[in-house]
């Protein structure tokens, strides 16, 4: 990352941190084992990586960084939530560049967005597109568009998430379920189909997520079923109890719920044991995603130039001026975060 940091193009300056040199440049260890001149040249060339250039480096990623604007994906892995996995990003960013530093903070129009358009749970993990910059308004339309999922579903066992991290509130005897029973009911949960939302999710009720609510040991009404749409659905595996789901849906649909449903159909119950989110628009986790070692700003740069040429042309980002906005200000402190969906696909917006 060093190396890579000391060799951009220069703009101006800001201030910098000793991280560029290497551990063992100019270290009494190293200039021991080279000759006299070649130590030398690698104490100059350590303090040229601490002087100017390192400073010059900086503010021309920094002016980069502020400058990308678009649609990508990153791999979320499991355990972090989505938002969690934003904050993570955004920092290894503004690292990298430096930022936000005392001169940044005197810029009162430079600002950074970046938000993710279509929760993932914790517990999931897989495809989540992030929006940078104008990009951020791009986010709304990628969460009506399809996503896919491989769903592991545990027969025998319910939940009060519905999926492996839960309490289990319900335990039933599967043994006489069969793959070709699983497969006879698939059908009854594809198409346009009704489907209530599970108690633990980011639905709101009164300002409050659900999930917070239940957490608080409050009583909370299910939320009434509404139209989802499931454009495919199939089974890829059973080794009871267990059994994979390969599903591709539209916006506002749970696969805990989906799971859940088709335990009950079963004269049993289910819940999900291990969720991936293999698509969401065009955008697949093996083509795509980056994982984390490629959260650089060369790296999603480079995404969004090939993730352009993906999108719909409704969807694709217009060649404007930059907004200014003082809605986002980048400071030492914190960046302020915005909420601007009150739904379970929420956009946030850093």
């Amino acid at each position: 990352m060093a190396a890579t940091e000391a060799a951009v193009v220069p703009s101006s300056s800001l201030e910098t941190d000793t991280a560029l040199v290497p551990e063992t440049a100019g270290t009494p260890a190293a200039t021991a084992a080279t000759s006299p001149a070649t130590a030398a040249a690698a104490a100059v060339a350590a303090a040229a990586r601490t002087g100017p250039d390192a400073r010059v480096s900086k503010a021309a990623l920094a002016t980069k960084l502020l400058s990308l604007s678009g649609v990508f994906a990153v791999h979320k892995p499991k355990g972090p939530t989505s938002a969690e996995l934003l904050n993570r990003l955004k920092e290894k960013l503004l690292a990298e560049a430096g930022m936000p530093s005392p001169e940044w903070t005197k810029r009162k129009k430079q600002t950074l967005k970046i938000g993710h358009g279509g929760t993932l749970d914790s517990a999931a993990r897989g495809v989540l597109v992030v929006g940078i910059g104008r990009g951020t308004k791009m986010l709304t339309g990628m969460l009506s568009g399809s996503k896919r999922y491989i769903a592991i579903g545990e027969l025998g066992k319910a939940t009060d998430t519905l999926d492996s991290t839960g309490k289990v509130t319900e335990e039933k005897p599967y043994d006489k379920i069969t793959q070709e029973d699983i497969e006879g009911i698939l059908q009854k949960f594809t198409g346009n189909i009704m489907q209530v939302p599970p108690l633990y999710s980011a639905l709101k009720k009164d300002g409050q997520r659900l999930s917070t609510l239940m957490k608080r040991g409050e009583v909370v009404e299910a939320k009434p079923a509404r139209p989802v749409t499931v454009y495919s659905l199939s089974l890829q595996k059973f080794q009871p109890p267990f059994f994979t789901l390969d599903v591709e849906c539209g916006g506002g649909f749970y696969i805990r719920s989906l799971v859940s449903d088709i335990g009950k159909e079963l004269s049993s119950c289910a819940n999900v044991l291990e969720l991936t989110r293999t698509k969401q628009g065009p955008f697949t986790l093996e083509e795509h995603a980056l994982p984390e070692d490629k959260w650089t700003i060369d790296d999603i740069a480079q995404s969004l130039e090939h993730c352009s040429s993906l999108l719909p042309a409704e969807l694709a980002l217009k060649k404007s001026k930059p907004e200014e906005s003082n809605e986002q200000v980048l400071s030492c402190e914190y960046i302020t975060l915005s909420e601007t969906k009150g739904e379970d696909d929420v956009i946030k917006t850093y």
